[in-house]
């Protein structure tokens, strides 16, 4: 549950499912099988979490789990640091469940809301770093994070803007587009981070496979839990099943 007294300046929150098999992560499978789609979703989280709690503990931010479904709380115990709160997603579209969540989180007194999801373990700490340290900045600004498939990652806010989520096809690669033109309609500044990726089907499985298990350097979190996960699925069922051979380039899986 949320503090009853805020102390931080930004609420840096994950949007994140209770890890049911069947019920997250689905376009994994295939290649996956819901149980071990499951048990990848348990990984991305605790690594989202870790990162999030790390960079929490160096800005005057305060890591909360906007989860569902409601009264699915007891399914994260053990699953998070012990310095996150939890905070119930409300029911409605993705716009709408970001909307109230943004609302919450100011209602309980953060002065701002950095909102991410719990699909891109690698993403590099430098990107909430400087999302917190844009919202802290005098005057209103909304701060997004563009993902590779042409949503975004991360947005962050100082007000709860409705018309920014309104009117956006949510899943589709218009959603940042169409997002910088909700705000541009309400004269809101936009800041723009550098892009990442999330983790939500058998391509970025593939590019999560070798940006974790080779010696590529590229500046984002290790996320030792879905590497560990990875690394075992590989050793169990082979090479070809998650990771295909046109992408593999260190020695190691030769």
């Amino acid at each position: 549950m949320l503090p009853k007294s805020v102390t931080h300046a930004c609420a840096l929150a994950t949007m994140t499912k209770a890890p049911r098999a069947g019920e997250v992560k689905t376009r994994l499978v295939p290649p996956l099988t819901h149980s071990e789609a499951a048990a990848l979703s348990v990984c991305l989280l605790q690594d989202t979490a870790a990162n999030m709690a790390e960079v929490a503990a160096r800005t005057a931010a305060h890591p909360v789990a906007v989860y569902a479904p409601a009264g699915s709380e007891k399914e994260f115990d053990g699953l998070l640091p012990v310095e996150f709160s939890l905070l119930s997603q409300s029911n409605g579209s993705l716009g709408d469940r970001l909307l109230n969540a943004t609302r919450d989180l100011l209602r309980a007194g953060y002065e701002s809301v950095c909102l991410i999801n719990s699909d891109s373990p690698t993403l590099p700490p430098r990107r909430l770093d400087d999302a917190i340290a844009l919202l802290a900045r005098p005057g209103d600004r909304i701060v997004l994070g563009p993902a590779d498939d042409g949503g975004y990652y991360l947005i962050g806010l100082k007000h709860a803007h409705h018309r920014v989520f309104e009117d956006v096809e949510w899943s589709t690669e218009r959603v940042l587009g169409q997002t910088i033109e909700r705000a541009s309609e309400i004269n809101i500044d936009v800041e723009l981070l550098p892009p990442w990726y999330d983790l939500d089907d058998a391509r970025t499985l593939a590019r999560a496979c070798q940006e974790l298990l080779t010696s590529n350097e590229n500046g984002g979190y290790p996320a030792p839990r879905t590497r560990d996960y990875l690394k075992r699925l590989l050793q169990a069922h082979g090479r070809e099943r998650i990771w295909s051979a046109e992408t593999i380039s260190d020695p190691e899986w030769e």
